[in-house]
């Protein structure tokens, strides 16, 4: 087996170094950091911490990283059910998991992420709302170092799976089922961020819908944001009929506007969140079963870590019309 002592001597430098290096130490220099890496890499050398989880059979340590929403004041309850949903099947499997958060690596390096995890024991990780820009997350997937979930991106290979529902029917079926009940034509469609994976899907859901009906469509970015979705609705929703949105928590923004503006026009959203039930007015939405989801991404991830291969895995979707009663039950 390889030895700290091993890279120390392939990358030309003291076993303390290669200790400061593996462990984040400051004042290391950026040189120093590249050949240690470079010689761990090459020799394949697992730390003692990662070894020794292995050999005591604690190798189902899991981390579950998660993209907080940092648009809103209000509780992130997709994220709680996210994590809850995974703790509950986790505790069922008797694997260890830990909990992070995507601002704590913001400006980490893919080799410094990859370090720290190894260094927590992690051998899984489940990646909740990865977005194109975060390339240390893409880059620790493509090195195929841990074993991967990704829930809501189409990010695949041997060592990765996605968990995700079909974004491009799911947006599809609750804007057609809002439009056809109102006999909308113009549509205002607030998307989620711009260049998104799952803003991408649900935008060629809404374009195989104006096609299919012959529709107007208004595109805008609200970035997922409550706010923006409200002020897009007061420039744009007076001389559209219909005004689909991306999120629930955007079909809130939209439908205050619509209340400030003293005009009706219908709203559906997305995701069937609690808050929902509180706004006042019922909205078709699109309800996603969010902690079962990250249930089904533990078990995906339990058989990746038994060899399986990675694969594409959707979930079911329905649509409803959330009401204060349905959520006080």
């Amino acid at each position: 087996m390889v030895s700290i002592k091993d890279v120390a001597k392939h990358a030309g430098v003291a076993i303390s170094t290669v200790s400061k290096v593996l462990n984040n130490y400051p004042n290391v220099s950026e040189e120093t950091k590249r050949k240690v890496n470079r010689a761990v890499e090459e020799m394949n050398f697992v730390p003692n911490s990662v070894a020794a989880a292995l050999s005591s059979k604690q190798a189902g340590r899991v981390a579950l990283l998660v993209n907080s929403n940092e648009k809103t004041q209000a509780i992130d309850e997709i994220s709680m059910q996210y994590i809850s949903g995974a703790l509950n099947k986790a505790m069922e499997r008797n694997l260890d998991v830990i909990t992070l958060f995507f601002f704590m690596f913001k400006n980490k390096t893919a080799e410094e992420l990859i370090r720290y995890l190894k260094s927590q024991s992690i051998t899984g990780i489940i990646i909740y709302g990865i977005a194109r820009e975060d390339k240390n997350l893409h880059q620790l997937i493509e090195s195929q170092q841990f074993k991967c979930v990704v829930v809501d991106a189409p990010l695949m290979n041997e060592q990765t799976s996605c968990v995700w529902i079909d974004h491009r029917r799911a947006q599809y079926d609750v804007a057609k089922k809002t439009i056809q009940e109102n006999n909308c034509k113009r549509v205002l469609y607030i998307a989620g961020k711009r260049n998104g994976y799952i803003t991408d899907e649900r935008i060629a859901g809404m374009k195989d819908l104006v096609k299919e009906l012959s529709l107007s469509l208004m595109i805008r970015n609200g970035d997922f944001s409550e706010l923006m979705a409200r002020n897009i609705t007061l420039k744009y929703a007076k001389n559209k009929d219909v005004v689909v949105c991306a999120s629930d928590l955007m079909a809130i923004g939209a439908m205050k506007a619509l209340t400030d503006m003293d005009i009706f026009r219908p709203v559906c959203g997305f995701d069937g969140i609690i808050l929902m039930g509180y706004v006042g007015k019922q909205m078709n939405t699109v309800s996603q079963d969010f902690a079962g989801i990250s249930e089904r991404a533990v078990e995906e991830l339990e058989l990746l870590m038994n060899g399986e291969m990675g694969r594409n895995v959707r979930m079911p979707h329905t649509l409803v019309r959330m009401r204060y009663e349905d959520i006080i039950r």
